[in-house]
């Protein structure tokens, strides 16, 4: 019993180590922002791979989800008679929740394994150590940019993860189903607020933040070795996406 008790103990305080250390690294981040120098180099070439290389991932699944949004919506709100409502739910659904959870997800698996493998590498070779002997802070020249890009970018890639999203919700509901367009766009325009658009983008900033913040933690202390990389790859993702959830719940409840 003695035993069970002191494993859970060092469990918590463990967590508690864990959590105080990447809020320390995000408050380092942070305060690096406003800092000289100001790497714009890096920052356009994160802002290239986060963003730009991120467009066609996000382009598809877009269309997709408004495709299948529509589909599944108009057979349901057809079963009361409201098959007019179809374009604001599609709209409403995607600006403020599917836009800005999905892009993140895309973006996670996409480009923040990519950022927690390429940061790892180079701390287990030695590279992050070679900065810093040579005077160069490491986290203002390779974290930061980084940072920068995922809250830049990833609102950017919502609004058109929801245009792409809202125009295959259309090709369902008027190409394929025979809705009028008019009563489409019509719903869209009296129903979406800017509220709603305001709502999606807040939720975009927090997590381009989290997901940046997340996986560059996790590149920066990988333990040495192969599996070491591959471990915090793994959990970056997962911390990742959970997080972006667990945000999306509490900004929703603040925001409605």
């Amino acid at each position: 019993m003695v035993d069970q008790v002191r494993h859970v103990g060092s469990l918590t305080l463990e967590l508690v180590r864990e959590l105080g250390r990447m809020f320390l690294f995000l408050w380092e981040v942070l305060l690096s922002f406003v800092m000289p120098p100001f790497r714009w180099t890096n920052f356009l070439k994160q802002v290239h791979f986060i963003g730009i290389r991120s467009l066609f991932v996000i382009a598809l699944t877009a269309v997709f989800a408004g495709m299948v949004l529509a589909l599944q919506g108009y057979y349901t709100l057809a079963r009361f008679g409201s098959e007019a409502l179809l374009g604001p739910a599609v709209a409403l659904s995607i600006i403020r929740e599917l836009g800005p959870v999905l892009s993140g997800l895309m973006v996670t698996g996409r480009a923040g394994s990519a950022l927690t493998a390429e940061l790892g590498i180079m701390r287990i070779r030695e590279q992050i150590d070679a900065l810093e002997v040579m005077g160069i802070q490491p986290l203002k020249y390779l974290v930061t940019p980084r940072v920068e890009a995922g809250i830049l970018v990833l609102p950017l890639l919502t609004v058109l993860f929801d245009v792409i999203g809202i125009w295959g919700g259309y090709l369902i509901a008027v190409r394929l189903l025979g809705m009028s367009a008019g009563t489409f766009f019509g719903g869209i325009e009296s129903s979406v607020e800017m509220h709603d658009i305001v709502t999606g983008l807040i939720k975009s900033v927090s997590f381009g933040l989290i997901v940046t913040w997340i996986c560059t933690y996790k590149g920066y202390f990988t333990r040495r070795g192969a599996e070491g990389v591959s471990h915090a790859t793994t959990s970056a993702v997962v911390l990742s996406s959970v997080l972006i959830l667990v945000c999306d719940y509490f900004i929703t409840s603040v925001m409605l």
